[in-house]
């Protein structure tokens, strides 16, 4: 088995024959397990606003089940996905294709759908003190915030406020207000020349060094080897 990957308290092993689909928010760890003999892995992170704009953002992105079977028509598609990536002519092509591909995992989830779901999936929070902490990360994410300060603000102790942020959202407040911050940045570095020490100065980084650190650890890649692949991308 080349990798498993754990997505909530599920594990699942990774192979030619079968697809992982991981909601927003979910928490997952990919494990590689062979070293010596390498693999290569397709994978694609999806803006669920870019993906379903009109879709409310209790339902929009939430696939039927965490792994499905790889259909044969379905691994046709992926692989002509994965040739564009390498080599598209135009953003424009490759977009259209990607959505096209995403379109076809999503409806095979629900096609292999499981009967009962986490009841966390229907990415409902209920608890106003909760929407009021992610309404203010929201507001203004960056590494300075204090998260001890925000559960103060929606009149909650610190050990009250991580136990019901984790149990209303699955995740907890520090991966929330880190997803949040990766957004920002990747949106700062594809969609703007602002310099790479701006971008982590704006989003509460003492330093470019402390940002790089932040960014690498999240997504793999220095913030400049992103922004030189997305440039390249979009060339």
């Amino acid at each position: 088995m080349p990798a498993c990957i754990d997505v909530s308290d599920g594990h699942h092993d990774l192979n030619e024959t079968s697809v992982v689909a991981v909601n927003p928010w979910e928490p997952h760890n990919f494990l590689p397990a062979d070293l010596d003999g390498g693999a290569i892995f397709f994978v694609l992170y999806v803006n669920a606003e870019w993906f379903a704009p009109d879709a409310s953002g209790t339902h929009r992105m939430r696939f039927g089940r965490t792994q499905f079977r790889r259909t044969p028509a379905l691994d046709k598609h992926i692989r002509r996905t994965a040739a564009l990536v390498c080599g598209a002519p135009s953003l424009s092509s490759l977009d259209s294709e990607l959505r096209r591909l995403i379109d076809i995992c999503y409806d095979e989830s629900w096609q292999q759908a499981e009967i009962a779901r986490d009841p966390r999936a229907n990415g409902s929070v209920t608890d106003f003190r909760v929407r009021k902490c992610i309404k203010m990360m929201s507001e203004s994410p960056g590494a300075e915030i204090e998260l001890d300060t925000i559960a103060r603000e929606s009149g909650l102790s610190r050990p009250h406020f991580y136990r019901l942020f984790r149990v209303q959202t699955g995740v907890t407040p520090n991966l929330y207000l880190n997803t949040l911050i990766m957004e920002h940045a990747l949106e700062a570095l594809v969609a703007s020349e602002t310099p790479i020490a701006d971008i982590g100065f704006d989003l509460g980084f003492s330093s470019q060094s402390g940002f790089t650190r932040f960014f690498a650890a999240n997504v793999g890649m220095a913030p400049t080897d992103y922004r030189r692949a997305a440039k390249i991308l979009r060339a």
